[in-house]
């Protein structure tokens, strides 16, 4: 979980009794009432004294039957009364209490309004001359908007080692949500979360009718926890393509905290599933395995399974990609999503890659450098930028060729972040010897660093 689970305690002095805190499951309280409450004692009650016993006259018994006859009448009365003004105030009104403050109750009138387009239904209330709106029906977003979320499968080899040392691999399969937001003349183009299709070895994705189509690499940034991947024309059915459709994006900028927010995906890899919420926080900072990102905070259920998925207006628009979710006992309704205005720009230049196979085997390409990671905490501590720092660069390799050299920072590779050796070698699974890229490095200069770029022409192993 992100934040810590602390305890909360209380002062207490030897004389101040001790009450347990209820505790609270499933709304329901379950903590015992009174439980280890002391109750002091009052004075005793003493038995009142006899009385002697005397018969009552007539004039006294006559009273008393008066006296209950009138009380009898006066509650009867009363009790049809007051069933009479409820009863027509509830017929000519049509009015709900919806709040109290002290003796004056608050009144809202309760309206179900149809929007024009694709929305959901709102009740709309009105309190003390404001205006608020509740979603109570999002069928008709989740009719428009499932055909353009998919569900995507992860397959990929694992490596560990025993307790032994010895390296064993083992292969695994992730599931995720991606949404589709473009097309080209051959593909139709996915946005997904980069963790979710990292370290695959093929990808697949299944669309709103439930068939299944291989998809390729377009581009990632590891940095930003997006990824675009690319399903080919070719490899559609007419029905499946009739059946999905391309999301609308929506501004993240117009978000206001309690707007009605509405998410969609492969929950727990069970398929398509719809929740629903409020955005409960913009601009949330989350510290993530891939950085510090902001966030939108939404109380919509987000599972395993979500990532990648859609966060929706109540107009069927795009405005977060589902990312995240806080984790822990106590914790309730806390999930995160990147904001779409923040993604759309790292959206478009990912679009805009070719596409990428991975290089078949004897033709992989090879850089001819060692290096080693940059972290945040040693970039902080040493001012040096983040990414890979080059401790030896091959004599006649395809890096030394380009210009590159020993102390060299590398940033992006082809236009992507790249932190760590092996996300550098994931990179380069999909690239062939004699491929050209544009590699991006902080070098030293001036007692500093500054950002040089440099085309390299990629080699084969067996060159060097």
């Amino acid at each position: 979980m992100y934040e810590d689970d602390n305890e909360i305690r209380e002062e207490r002095t030897e004389n101040t009794p001790v009450v347990p805190r209820p505790h609270y499951t499933s709304y329901q309280y379950t903590g015992t009432p009174g439980a280890g409450v002391h109750i002091p004692e009052g004075p005793s009650i003493k038995e009142p004294p006899k009385k002697q016993n005397r018969k009552p006259g007539f004039f006294r018994k006559a009273l008393v039957s008066v006296a209950l006859g009138l009380i009898f009448g006066l509650c009867a009365g009363g009790a049809f009364y007051l069933v009479n003004v409820l009863t027509k105030t509830v017929a000519d009104t049509q009015e709900v209490t919806s709040a109290e403050t002290g003796n004056a109750s608050v009144k809202s009138e309760v309206k179900t309004v149809e929007n024009a387009g694709t929305t959901g239904r709102k009740v709309t209330t009105t309190t003390a001359g404001s205006s608020v709106s509740t979603v109570t029906d999002v069928t008709e977003v989740a009719a428009d908007v499932t055909p353009a979320v998919v569900a995507i499968t992860n397959d990929m080899v694992i490596t560990g080692r025993t307790w032994f040392g010895q390296e064993i691999q083992q292969q695994s399969e992730a599931s995720g949500s991606g949404i589709i937001v473009g097309e080209n003349d051959d593909e139709l183009l996915i946005v997904t979360n980069e963790h979710v299709v990292s370290d695959a070895t093929t990808l697949s994705v299944q669309f709103v009718d439930g068939s299944v189509a291989e998809a390729n690499f377009k581009g990632q940034d590891k940095n930003a926890d997006i990824a675009v991947i690319a399903v080919n024309f070719d490899s559609l059915s007419e029905n499946t393509i009739d059946a999905i459709k391309i999301a609308t994006l929506g501004d993240s900028d117009k978000l206001s905290v309690g707007e009605p927010v509405i998410a969609i995906g492969n929950a727990l890899g069970y398929g398509q599933s719809v929740t629903t919420g409020i955005v409960s926080a913009l601009n949330r900072e989350l510290e993530l395995d891939n950085g510090t990102h902001e966030l939108i905070q939404t109380d919509a259920a987000i599972n395993p399974g979500n990532s990648g998925g859609a966060l929706l207006n109540i107009d069927g628009e795009l405005i977060g990609i589902n990312e995240a979710k806080a984790g822990g006992n106590g914790i309730e309704g806390m999930g995160y999503a990147i904001p779409i205005s923040t993604a759309k720009p790292i959206i478009e230049e990912l679009m805009n890659k070719t596409t990428k196979k991975k290089a078949e085997e004897g033709k992989q390409a090879y850089l001819g450098i060692a290096g080693v990671a940059v972290a945040k905490d040693v970039a902080s501590t040493y001012d040096m930028p983040e990414g890979i720092y080059l401790a030896q660069v091959e004599e006649g390799s395809a890096a030394d060729e380009g210009g590159l050299k020993k102390g060299d920072i590398i940033t992006k590779f082809d236009g992507q972040s790249v932190s760590s050796m092996e996300e550098l070698k994931d990179l380069m699974e999909y690239y062939e010897a004699g491929d050209k890229v544009e590699i991006t490095v902080q070098t030293q200069k001036d007692g500093g660093y500054a950002e040089e770029k440099h085309t390299v022409t990629l080699g084969a192993k067996s060159d060097t």
